[in-house]
């Protein structure tokens, strides 16, 4: 019985490797274009980031070059001449605006390109607003500054605390100090201004004659030791 039983296994084992070399020979194929998609697409990917990367290299470089051009005239033309795309001419714009001691006009034209352009994000916008409010200081009426930084001061506006911070200055020049002291009181604690911006909150408190606000932890450790030599 075993002599059958051998054969008709070694029968059985080989239409089983047949029935695997038609279907090998019928989809293997399909591994093989898997496998130039793989290797395609990764090679792409590296392709397309050693583009971007030489792309973002040549546009710092010739801001750069731009940059070293000698008067102020000749520097915007050649910024203006630099090549760019998309996020790049935010950046191209606002490095023209940020010579306003040379050329205080083209400085706001430069930001007015950025706040009208509707398709860029807002913090690229709230950004040039913040600066040009700056930038344009008591000549601009202070109606149109306040409705300017109100506009980017709302609650998860990127620029908050900065806008926040000048709205207070506008009350101090509308002679309103103990508003002032109130809105920069509330950012001395305020979780979305840098430590720079709540230590010059301040400072600007105290010399209004007001009293900055004291942080909880500080508080806390205060009353520790009070606490203590009332057991005492």
């Amino acid at each position: 019985m075993s002599n059958p039983d051998s054969f008709i296994d070694e029968v059985s084992e080989e239409l089983r490797r047949d029935r695997l070399y038609g279907l090998f020979r019928r989809y293997g194929w399909i591994g093989g274009v898997v496998i130039l998609v793989i290797v395609g697409g990764t090679a792409f990917t590296q392709w397309s980031k050693a583009r971007e990367a030489a792309r973002a290299e040549g546009f710092g470089d010739a801001l750069i070059d731009a940059l070293d051009t000698g008067s102020p005239e000749a520097r915007r033309e050649a910024l203006a001449a630099v090549p760019a795309t998309g996020t790049q001419v935010v950046i191209r714009d606002l490095i023209a605006a940020s010579d306003p001691g040379e050329d205080r006009e083209a400085t706001l034209a430069a930001l007015d390109a950025v706040i009208a352009d509707t398709t860029l994000a807002p913090a690229w916008r709230d950004l040039a607003i913040l600066r040009r409010v700056g930038v344009a200081g008591a000549d601009m009426p202070l109606a149109e500054r306040r409705a300017s930084l109100e506009g980017i001061a709302g609650a998860g506006r990127p620029y908050r605390a900065l806008a926040a911070e000048q709205l207070a200055y506008l009350l101090i020049e509308e002679g309103d100090s103990a508003g002032a002291i109130q809105a920069l009181v509330a950012l001395t604690t305020a979780e979305d201004a840098g430590a720079s911006l709540r230590a010059r909150a301040g400072q600007v408190v105290t010399a209004l004659g007001g009293a900055p606000a004291v942080p909880a932890s500080a508080g806390a450790e205060a009353a520790a030791p009070a606490a203590e030599e009332q057991e005492d």
